[in-house]
């Protein structure tokens, strides 16, 4: 597999990983920056975000009686509808197209499906077996409060609308956010690593919880990285949806695993890990990058 750093054919040139100079230059620009949005303005969008929300879910619930959704279809929908008016005046006001949004990148859509996406996915196992053991820590301190017992058995009720919404419509609608247009306009704002961070911590803070904040903090630093090398939301989408659809109908741990199926699925998560890893690294991250780290 040919690396995507710098060369002459398309693929070298697709997704070119800068000197430290470079990086300098194009994440650290002047203070006088104004692409949207800063910090601030995040917050604030998420807060506008989560009222239209309100707005549209309390429309919906007038117009149940004809419409005949159930609790979680309702939600759903509501979502759905609520950022899509969101998108639609964010993107309106920075003047993208959706192809701008989703792939800005020159490389083509295929190239990225076939040499990107696999070496992400390759990650998720291990992803998931750090934030498992992490929240089973994370219960022992806080344990789940009785509503948000019932907010994660409704999302993994096995429903239709449940399982759309968890492995669907979330990655698409977060990644279109958090990725497309909040770290985007971070990274014209801010240090490379500030503006990955930072939108890994509103990532997680937006689920409103301290144990999806987890979630979304670590899942954020992943995707976050990811999007900053390709510059493309495909293996971003791909990476988050995998993932839920995994916590979706793995979940824990099976407590009567023997000691030799839980060596050997370890095993086999790390070196998945690694081999995705290595190759992602080796597409992504120039030589010289890659001796002071990603």
């Amino acid at each position: 597999m040919r690396p995507f750093y710098g060369g002459a054919t398309v693929i070298c040139a697709a997704f070119p990983a800068p000197t430290h100079r470079t990086l300098r230059a194009h994440f650290m620009p002047s203070p006088k920056s104004t692409a949207f949005p800063s910090a601030v303005q995040a917050v604030l969008l998420f807060v506008a975000l989560f009222l239209c929300e309100l707005v549209v879910g309390a429309a919906l619930r007038d117009a149940n009686g004809w419409l005949g959704l159930n609790g979680m279809q309702l939600g759903v929908l509501s979502t759905v509808l609520g950022n899509g008016c969101v998108f639609a005046v964010v993107m309106h006001y920075q003047q993208l197209t959706y192809r701008q949004l989703f792939h800005p990148s020159p490389i083509s859509v295929r190239t990225t499906l076939t040499t990107v996406v696999p070496p992400a996915l390759l990650l998720v196992p291990a992803l998931m077996m750090t934030v498992i053991a992490a929240l089973n820590l994370l219960v022992l301190v806080a344990p789940l409060s009785p509503w948000e017992e019932s907010l994660f058995s409704r999302m993994a009720d096995g429903s239709v609308a449940a399982t759309l919404a968890v492995c669907v419509v979330a990655p698409l609608l977060e990644e279109m956010l958090f990725r497309g247009i909040v770290l985007r306009g971070f990274l014209q704002r801010y240090a490379r690593w500030h503006a990955i961070v930072g939108s890994a911590v509103l990532f997680g803070a937006a689920h409103l919880n301290i144990y999806q904040f987890l979630v979304g903090l670590v899942l954020g630093l992943v995707l976050g990285w990811l999007y900053e090398r390709t510059r493309s939301l495909i293996p971003c989408i791909a990476l988050h949806a995998t993932y839920n659809t995994g916590t979706l109908f793995v979940g824990d741990w099976p407590t009567d695993a023997s000691r030799a199926d839980t060596v050997w699925t370890v095993l086999l998560v790390v070196v998945a890990a690694v081999v995705g890893t290595l190759a992602l690294r080796r597409m992504l991250v120039a030589p010289k990058a890659r001796k002071r780290g990603p």
